[in-house]
């Protein structure tokens, strides 16, 4: 069993740890043009070299996980990420702006989901679903917090002051991460766990479920790296006022831990291949709902909230997928390798959608996420058809499926 402290101090330091990296360059990008008068991808660039940095160091840091846990991990993320807070603030020139977001970037995979996942896995093996899902919860608000406290701070002491209080707050989840416990999962006596369908199967279905999931995995981060830039800029784009567009923005966090909260709730009566696909399906038709924000304002409160509720689920099984198909004694090292893509692919987007937006326009950008919503969602079906356990059940005379 996990303890219930572990989800909550791990829980807590999601909400900061997101809210001070990831979402950083959604609250201050614009600001940063303004004031350095860079282009836009030269200050968007920074973000996206810090996602190229945690596709690298993704399978090292999965690896560390497995083997040291949670704790010496996830505290060198709270160190790194107070010195790239502090490095942006006080940076005047590109080489520092970048060497501070490549520190972000090594931060961000030393402490968001993917490395709380594989410390609750350590933790937990297969009983870690709920832990994980519970632990978004607070993570899910990280943008509801942190970009109207991000846009209070900046107008009171100026970004730069602002992104110093953010370097305080990384200080502040280092007793939290170290509090993680250094123990390892250990199976009960008697006790056993069926064989997950893609891990007993032969060579090529597991190929398959791997590549599916890549697939949902990758996508998905590819539109939420470009949401977490521009969704506040596609929103103003279109038509809403700025305050505006940044308040409409927060619902996207609330819907995450709404949707979170009843996952918890209820989701053990939904099987994470069941749950996955649901939750895609909700993707096109958020960015859909964009489309209309300019002239409806039902509309944008749907974009963002629907995204967010979609997103959020996502993320719970992105965490958990791997728990039904693959070994979770390997869960750290497996994952970190097969999400490389996801975070390549990732650094790409807000370059991307900056290209697109000043090209074509913010229409063009909901049409691109609707495109990739739909290959996504096409993936997850496919994923569910052949891996959830209705589908492999086989009489016991007969193996599983060829």
């Amino acid at each position: 069993m996990i303890a219930r402290r572990t989800v909550v101090l791990l829980g807590l330091s999601q909400l900061v740890c997101w809210g001070i990296t990831y979402y950083l360059i959604g609250g201050f990008g614009a600001s940063i043009v303004a004031d350095l008068r860079w282009p836009p991808t030269v200050v968007y660039g920074g973000f996206s070299a810090a996602l190229l940095v945690m596709g690298l160091v993704s399978p090292v840091t999965g690896r560390l996980i497995d083997r040291f846990g949670g704790r010496p991990v996830m505290a060198a993320g709270s160190l790194c990420s107070a010195v790239g807070c502090a490095g942006i603030a006080l940076s005047h020139g590109v080489l520092l702006y970048y060497a501070a977001w490549l520190c972000l970037g090594l931060a961000m995979r030393l402490t968001l989901y993917d490395a709380a996942f594989a410390a609750l896995a350590r933790l937990g093996g297969p009983d870690a679903r709920q832990p994980m899902a519970q632990i978004t919860l607070l993570g899910g608000l990280s943008s509801t917090v942190f970009w109207p406290l991000g846009h209070r701070l900046a107008l009171a002491f100026g970004w730069r002051g602002a992104l110093l209080a953010y370097a305080g707050f990384a200080l502040l989840t280092l007793p939290l991460h170290l509090a993680i416990p250094a123990g390892r999962y250990r199976a009960s006596a008697g006790i056993t766990h069926a064989a997950p369908p893609a891990l007993a199967a032969e060579g090529s279905q597991r190929l398959l479920a791997g590549g599916l999931y890549v697939v949902i995995v990758t996508l998905t981060n590819f539109l939420n790296s470009g949401m977490s830039a521009h969704m506040i800029d596609i929103l103003a784009g279109l038509g809403l006022g700025a305050g505006l567009a940044v308040w409409i923005s927060t619902l996207r966090g609330i819907g995450q831990s709404s949707s979170r909260l009843c996952e918890v709730a209820f989701g053990k009566r939904l099987h994470p291949l069941q749950l996955n696909l649901f939750a895609t399906a909700g993707l096109p038709l958020c960015f859909l709902a964009g489309v209309f924000s300019g002239h409806y304002l039902a509309a944008a409160v749907v974009f963002a909230f629907v995204y967010g509720a979609s997103n959020g689920l996502v993320t719970i099984t992105r965490g958990t997928l791997p728990l039904v198909l693959f070994d979770h004694r390997t869960y750290g090292s497996f994952v970190g390798q097969l999400l490389v893509p996801s975070f390549l692919l990732s650094a790409v987007s807000p370059l991307a959608y900056a290209f697109v937006i000043a090209h074509f326009g913010e229409r063009a950008a909901l049409d691109l996420s609707i495109a990739l919503a739909g290959v996504v969602v096409l993936a997850a079906a496919i994923l569910k058809a052949r891996f959830h356990p209705a589908a492999t059940a086989t009489p016991p005379s007969q193996g599983l499926s060829r």
